[in-house]
């Protein structure tokens, strides 16, 4: 179609001296096949073309019958002209129609046209001019009308609607011809031994054009962000932790923190509890691998030469210390219920990862670092900032002699690799750190101070039933993975970002990020 349509371009514009508009001359030939057309010839310099816009009234089906026929108004007058000593009211339905009778009578009143004599409706003059039907019908000639308040009156009379045009005026360019020479595309050999290419037209690169788009993957915005905060961890020693358990204990979730059962964390309209099974096994090492040894056991990290671990007592000195306090502790002194610390839930937290890896380090004390970023849950209401699923960033450092200020002092370097060098602290409380505090950072697009994260020392409830040294101390803070990449990308509703409303062409398009770059 669009080759059909180059020739009859070229044909119209041979017959005139000026420019053509493409809808009045092609006006049943859609946008894509004009403009393809239009660029066909334009490359070749033959025409010179630019887009105009613009708006036109097409007449409703009710407009189109005020011009075959007269306005409504004028309808009632001329019958109540024709009946010289008046028409009654109940009569003139009949003779124009209920809409014309409805409509029409209104307007004839207010134009002054008619008048009311009791039951009767008489002319006030022999002759009146139909303006509204002059005016639809200058709108069928040109589309428009030079009066904008017209326009207005009959879109809000429904008598006419507005579209958008889109139309190109054209006029003969630098290489105007009346036939379109074909161009050759390619140097052939036949060509070079003819001699043929000394004569042919060949068609000249196009630098400007865009090459097509590979097909390829793209990273989700949260990966890119992730990836950055990795990069810090790895620079400054950090080990990853493994995540790959959704699914966690109520013990590991929260006893083993030292948060109470009866906590407002534990509620229903907090968390998600697993109902089958409807409880787990109490705190065991894991199995390495599902295949059994010989003696038909399955192993273990002790089995297999790794430090031996007793879970048991773990799990007893963690019941104590709720029940009736220990080491220094006079605990929360409440009756410790096994089965509640037997529920599954989906983890609320990444902690329960950190409280393992802390366990598995009682077994050697040493210094050490460790890290996760992984994907928590948590029954929440679904807003702009809020989901039920997000992802957590924490941080764990263990060693001999840390203190508050230290835990300042790093928060500092942590936060300035991701080009937050503006901190404030401010005291807070966690079940199972002691001091707390919540971490703000001033915002430069926003101009003010935000919440970043969460941070501590973990107490000793949590970490001596663990069998850790009493002068190991242990630093923990977190933030969400969202928060930073909702800031860095312009995101305002993290349902963008992260669920089923997430538009693919967002994540495809979206660049790398440095989180040291504004």
């Amino acid at each position: 179609m669009a080759t059909d349509l180059t020739s009859q371009v070229l044909d119209a514009l041979s017959k005139t001296d000026g420019s053509i508009l493409t809808a009045d001359v092609f006006p049943t030939v859609d946008f894509t096949t004009t403009k393809s057309a239009l660029d066909r010839l334009g490359s070749r310099e033959m025409v010179i073309y630019r887009q105009i816009d613009r708006e036109e009234a097409t007449l409703t089906p009710e407009a189109q019958g005020i011009v075959a026929e007269g306005s409504h108004e004028a309808k009632v007058f001329e019958a109540v002209r024709q009946a010289v000593d008046g028409l009654k009211i109940a009569d003139l339905p009949g003779i124009v129609g209920k809409e014309s009778a409805k409509v029409g009578q209104g307007k004839a009143f207010k134009e002054g046209w008619i008048k009311k004599e009791k039951d009767l409706l008489k002319a006030t003059t022999n002759e009146v001019q139909d303006a509204s039907r002059e005016q639809l019908q200058i709108i069928q000639q040109t589309r428009t009308h030079p009066d904008p308040k017209v326009l207005l009156d009959l879109r809000k009379r429904k008598l006419i609607m507005m579209q958008k045009i889109f139309s190109f005026e054209v006029e003969k360019g630098p290489k105007f011809a009346v036939e379109l020479v074909k161009e050759e595309t390619d140097l052939t050999a036949d060509m070079l031994a003819t001699g043929a290419w000394k004569t042919v037209k060949l068609k000249p690169y196009n630098f400007k054009a865009m090459g097509a788009q590979a097909p390829s993957g793209a990273l989700h915005p949260l990966n890119k962000v992730r990836h950055e905060f990795r990069q810090i961890f790895f620079e400054m020693g950090f080990e990853e932790m493994p995540t790959n358990r959704y699914v966690e204990t109520g013990f590991w979730n929260f006893d083993a923190l030292f948060v109470p059962q009866q906590h407002p964390a534990r509620d229903l309209q907090d968390t998600f509890y697993i109902s089958d099974p409807p409880e787990a096994d109490k705190p065991r090492a894991d199995p390495l691998k599902t295949e059994k040894l010989a003696d038909g056991s399955i192993p273990t990290p002790e089995s297999q030469g790794a430090p031996k671990q007793d879970y048991e007592s773990y799990w007893h000195n963690v019941k104590e210390v709720h029940e009736s306090g220990k080491y220094g502790s006079i605990g929360y002194r409440y009756p410790f219920k096994e089965q509640e610390s037997l529920k599954l839930v989906l983890r609320t937290h990444t902690t329960a990862v950190s409280t393992y890896m802390l366990y598995k380090l009682a077994a050697d004390p040493r210094p050490a670092r460790y890290f996760s970023i992984d994907r928590v849950f948590r029954n929440e209401t679904v807003d702009a900032t809020h989901l039920a699923e997000f992802h957590q960033v924490e941080g764990v450092i263990a060693d001999f002699g840390l203190t508050l200020g230290g835990l300042i002092g790093f928060m500092e370097v942590f936060f300035g690799k991701m080009g937050i060098r503006r901190l404030r602290f401010k005291p807070a409380y966690n079940p199972y750190t002691e001091p707390s505090m919540e971490i703000f950072g001033f915002h430069e697009g926003l101009d003010k101070w935000v919440e970043i994260g969460n941070s501590g020392m973990f107490r000793p409830e949590m970490l001596e039933p663990m069998g850790l040294p009493k002068d190991m101390r242990v630093y923990g803070w977190g933030l969400s993975l969202e928060r930073p990449t909702m800031i860095k990308y312009g995101v305002k509703n993290i349902r963008e970002l992260l669920g089923h409303k997430v538009d693919l062409n967002f994540i495809e398009s979206n660049p790398a990020v440095r989180l040291e770059k504004d």
